[in-house]
């Protein structure tokens, strides 16, 4: 294989956003278990007593996750995110405003490999959230299992991250003023299995549960689909029947995460790694859905919604893929 390097004349600029993606990339793969590990090796050191100390705030501090997380606008408005969005680039979209008087449930489309895009869109500052939709405060949620690393938890909170058990999740949405937004990667890990690029299925026809939270709280709901997410990574043909499918399936339903075989580019070459290509993501949010409060929604009411929001989410698509590169004759596939 001939290993294609990166020029030696390289701008400045371009290796800052280099380096604002690897060090994303470690956060996301690498950093949760290294945190572990460190917690558990000071513990036989002399800085035993950091460890024991950061046990003692963690016992207290246990239930945050659940209770909106702890952002910190000063860590979420740092210029490494700024480089980041411009690495690929990523630019958020609007179509319609958001009233701030409401609470409201993203649904964001699809999930890719690292979710790059709604990270970049609604965990930092860098694309303009909250001047596009002034009086909104973001959420994301991910994966409880990311909440019981020790420092890991620390820093994910501190960017709006919150988990996505239906106690956390639905934290915002008691807020009656408003001006709460919980972003959902609808489809979750298992979606990821399906992120190749030029791929366009989504896993939604099953999925409920969000449309019910929806309802229960009367928070209105927002589909957004990222144009590009699945093009910055390649992923090993894994089509539905394969052994190798199979095996991951198995493994993301023992432990809760998906393993995507994915590649794109290292930091120095272009040919292999797990840096994620420099391809443009355009996260398009859409209009909101009206949803009436029901404590308790019929399955019929379930159905009728999560149709609507299924025909506004193809809808969404249909009228912006030809802006991204996206044939006419291709179509959103729930599955």
């Amino acid at each position: 294989m001939t290993i294609h390097f990166a020029p030696l004349e390289v701008p400045v600029h371009r290796r800052l956003q280099t380096a604002a993606v690897v060090q994303w990339v470690f956060s996301f793969l690498g950093l949760a278990p290294t945190c572990i590990f460190l917690f558990f090796y000071l513990l036989f050191t002399r800085f035993w007593l950091l460890s024991v100390l950061y046990a003692v705030w963690w016992f207290f501090d246990y239930d945050t996750p659940s209770r909106g997380g702890r952002r910190v606008p000063y860590l979420c408005g740092l210029r490494v995110w700024e480089h980041m969005r411009d690495y690929f680039p990523i630019k958020l979209v609007k179509t319609a405003d958001l009233d701030p008087r409401n609470n409201y449930i993203v649904g964001f489309h699809p999930h890719g490999v690292l979710v790059a895009g709604a990270f970049t869109n609604f965990c930092t500052y860098a694309t303009g959230f909250r001047q596009l939709f002034p009086g909104l405060t973001s959420y994301l949620l991910m994966l409880p299992l990311w909440f019981r690393a020790p420092f890991f938890r620390d820093y994910i909170m501190c960017a709006g991250l919150i988990p996505s058990d239906k106690q956390s999740a639905s934290y915002p949405l008691f807020k009656r003023e408003g001006g709460n937004a919980i972003v959902i990667a609808v489809g979750g890990a298992p979606e990821a299995l399906d992120a190749h690029p030029g791929s366009y299925d989504v896993m939604l026809a099953r999925k409920k549960g969000f449309i019910k939270m929806a309802m229960e709280h009367g928070a209105h709901l927002v589909p957004a689909f990222s144009f590009g997410e699945n093009e910055v990574f390649d992923q090993v043909g894994n089509p539905r029947g394969t052994w190798l499918r199979w095996t991951q399936e198995k493994l993301q339903s023992i432990m809760g995460i998906s393993l995507p075989l994915f590649h794109a580019r290292g930091i120095f070459q272009y040919s292999f790694g797990l840096m994620p290509h420099r391809k443009p993501i355009h996260t398009v949010v859409g209009r909101p859905i009206r949803v009436e409060k029901k404590e308790k929604p019929s399955a019929e009411d379930l159905d009728a919604l999560h149709q609507l929001y299924m025909d506004e989410l193809s809808q969404l698509f249909e009228e912006h893929k030809g802006n991204y590169g996206v044939d006419a004759d291709t179509h959103l596939n729930f599955v």
